[in-house]
């Protein structure tokens, strides 16, 4: 019982970690999924990292990434879509994966408790200071002065590490024979993205080093490291593919109609089309799009899922889950096609199969809300009320929702037999969301 307090309460950790994140949205797609797994691969090797460290991208139109955790590296659909080439977005990855492996994320949390630590004992002082000499904007001013020295040691170490992390990576990238020459435009592309009072900023309240401090460091390594790097076409295609279908379903489908041809292959085209024609409301013209694109990969999974996603928006639900089949049947562990499988058997009214799907989805990915959205729906729908509460129970605990998943813990732990295997799930939700009130 104690393994699964410790999970679900690493759950919750991880989703208050991200809930800047989860306020703007994660996209959860298999294929820009995939796509990133295959650029960032050279990349976590030549860093040591796993190849299980997983690529998320978070819906935010700003330039940024960042790690959370030693398993995770986030991505901001706006820098993956300003960014030019694959080697450009394999050195933000390497970036980040560097502070993984360079072991920035324990120090940071030891940082972070240190400047916190000083700062409680700057507000201690001030008060004594206050009530011996009772003047109170005395007490707030060594507080504040206080306070600001602490954030600025912890800042200090962080951009020591971001500096530390921009070396790792360029070293990462010459290892896996990427052009470290990537790196240089990845940082004049942040250039410019300085503050406009740039010259009266305190350079020692940044958490990072100044772009132009990065761009001189990088394009000194570049110089005094001539090595022999070739261009991988793999990579640039899922870049593309990655890039075209993040952007055809973030901007508005005129604009992706306008600059689809551009597209590196003719597949991405058809791709970009399709999508842009759904998204209008055009459902003949998406689906000859799709099946154009699946003419030239008739065995791509991904393009089979978004024919399946396409259908199944437009309310062709038999039809959505006939297709979805066939991209399972393609990719039979990817647990987001199974996650859309599930959900277009459910739609069409089938929901012992959907929940035999869910489960095997849930199975591989147990931090998808919405799998457990439509898990909790099948089992309502088959008369499993007890379950359905505690998968809901486990949904707000995902999203960090602590009051309404102790809420629907409180019920599941009612309505399930008392000390079944989901009745402690249940136990394991009320004890994690009590510890983090």
């Amino acid at each position: 019982m104690q393994i699964l307090t410790r999970l679900v309460t690493t759950m919750l950790v991880w989703a208050m970690l991200a809930l800047p994140a989860a306020a703007r949205g994660l996209i959860r797609d298999a294929d820009v999924e995939y796509a990133l797994k295959q650029i960032a691969a050279p990349i976590l090797r030549a860093a040591g990292l796993p190849s299980s460290t997983r690529i998320i991208v978070i819906n935010d139109s700003s330039l940024n990434a960042f790690v959370a955790d030693n398993q995770h590296i986030f991505l901001h659909s706006g820098l993956i879509m300003k960014l030019k080439s694959a080697p450009a977005l394999q050195y933000v990855i390497a970036h980040e994966a560097s502070h993984i492996s360079n072991g920035h994320i324990a120090r940071r949390t030891g940082n972070a408790r240190a400047a916190s630590t000083a700062a409680g004992l700057g507000i201690i002082i001030a008060t004594a200071a206050a009530a011996a000499s009772g003047n109170a904007g005395a007490g707030a001013g060594v507080a504040i002065g206080l306070q600001s020295s602490a954030l600025r040691n912890f800042l200090a170490h962080s951009r020591a590490e971001e500096s530390s992390a921009d070396i790792s990576a360029l070293r990462a990238m010459v290892r896996a024979g990427i052009d470290p020459k990537a790196a240089i435009e990845v940082h004049d592309i942040f250039r410019g993205q300085e503050a406009l009072s740039l010259g009266r900023q305190d350079p020692y309240m940044r958490s990072h080093p100044l772009t132009r401090d990065r761009l001189r460091a990088a394009q000194a390594f570049v110089a005094g490291n001539k090595v022999k790097t070739q261009s991988d076409p793999a990579a640039q295609y899922w870049f593309a593919r990655a890039q075209g279908k993040l952007s055809a379903f973030l901007r508005a489908p005129s604009w992706t109609l306008r600059r689809a041809n551009a597209s590196a292959t003719k597949d991405i085209t058809l791709m970009r089309q399709a999508i842009a024609h759904h998204r209008s409301s055009n459902l003949k013209k998406a689906l000859q799009a799709m099946d154009g694109a699946l003419s030239l990969r008739p065995r791509d999974a991904f393009y089979m899922e978004l024919k399946g996603q396409i259908l199944l928006e437009n309310r062709q639900f038999s039809n959505a889950a006939q297709v979805y089949r066939a991209a399972n049947r393609l990719a039979p562990s990817e647990p987001l096609i199974l996650g859309g499988l599930g959900r277009a058997e459910l739609a069409s009214g089938n929901p012992r199969a959907a929940l035999d799907s869910l489960e095997k989805a849930r199975a591989r990915d147990f931090r998808d809300p919405r799998i457990l959205r439509d898990l909790a729906v099948a089992n309502a729908k088959l008369g499993n009320n007890g379950m359905a509460s505690l998968l809901t129970a486990e949904r707000y605990a995902l999203l960090g929702k602590a009051k309404d998943a102790r809420l629907h813990a409180t019920r599941a732990e009612a309505l399930l037999p008392r000390g079944s295997g989901p009745w402690r799930r249940a136990q394991d939700v009320l004890s994690a969301t009590k510890n983090l009130r």
